[in-house]
């Protein structure tokens, strides 16, 4: 079997960002709400280095320093944590907060607001915290004009999909897109023309999902060397690796390490 590593993978300037700004916090031990960036390598990391990682504001103490994720929290939730008198350090993806922002502005214009992705996704959460009025796809609201607004790490060929069916019914303003990271990822994965294609990534990443699915061969996703080892190569003649915008580079060259020694 033969392989060969993708490019552009693994971390986008966003996460990137996030953990700089979380390891430039001196004091210990820090929380953060809801996991920092959804990989587990990462999480593993940072709890190490004295990181308590919570799912609410109330599981803070008083006067304690908050984390908030790379994915954005809602006007609420900076409410209670400056209730809480919280110190607060902001990790939030500056693409994600442009869409914070795009939503917020149709709702000022009386435009409805339409998003496009995962109720349960910690983004989709921090915009509807935003705009407790918008409705996530395929809900739609009764109105003819509506503003789109989309999760940053969706597949950019269902985003295009989606606003064209849109348009047909509706009069449509959109600031959908995907991030030009996930976007480039995506694209490098559609351009492989292997037989088989290992995406580095946790189960709990959208933006790992994502690559699985364009791929146009057959895709198995591991986060762990644990992962890696389970997944039965037989039969594979060319296989590529990527890692999905979270995943650390360290993982991926301890995936290239094994690859070199059992093929």
């Amino acid at each position: 079997m033969t392989w060969e590593l993708l490019a552009p993978r693994g971390f986008c300037a966003g996460v990137a960002g996030a953990i700089r700004k979380a390891l430039s916090i001196r004091e210990r031990p820090v929380y953060c709400l809801h996991e920092l960036v959804h990989n587990e390598l990462v999480v593993q990391d940072l709890r190490a280095q004295g990181f308590i990682f919570v799912d609410a504001v109330r599981d803070v103490p008083e006067g304690a320093t908050l984390l908030f994720s790379a994915h954005g929290v809602s006007p609420q939730v900076r409410a209670e944590a400056a209730a809480r008198k919280l110190k607060i350090v902001d990790a939030t993806c500056p693409f994600v907060a442009r869409v914070h922002r795009e939503a917020c502005a149709f709702a000022a214009r009386g435009i409805p607001v339409v998003i496009l992705g995962d109720a349960r996704h910690d983004e989709v959460r921090g915009i509807l915290g935003e705009v407790p009025s918008a409705t996530v796809y395929p809900g739609l609201p009764a109105a003819k004009r509506i503003g789109v607004v989309s999760q940053t790490t969706l597949n950019a060929d269902d985003v295009a999909a989606l606003l064209a069916e849109l348009r047909r019914e509706r009069d449509v303003e959109t600031a959908a897109d995907v991030c030009r990271a996930t976007k480039e990822r995506q694209d490098a994965v559609k351009r492989f023309a292997g037989d088989a294609l290992l995406v580095l990534g946790s189960r709990n990443s959208s933006n790992t999902r994502r690559l699985a699915e364009v791929a146009k061969c057959r895709a198995f996703r591991a986060g762990t060397m644990e992962e890696v080892r389970e997944i039965d190569l037989d039969g594979v003649a060319h296989l590529g690796v990527t890692a999905g915008a979270s995943t650390p580079e360290r993982f991926v060259d301890e995936v290239v390490s094994y690859l070199k020694t059992q093929f």
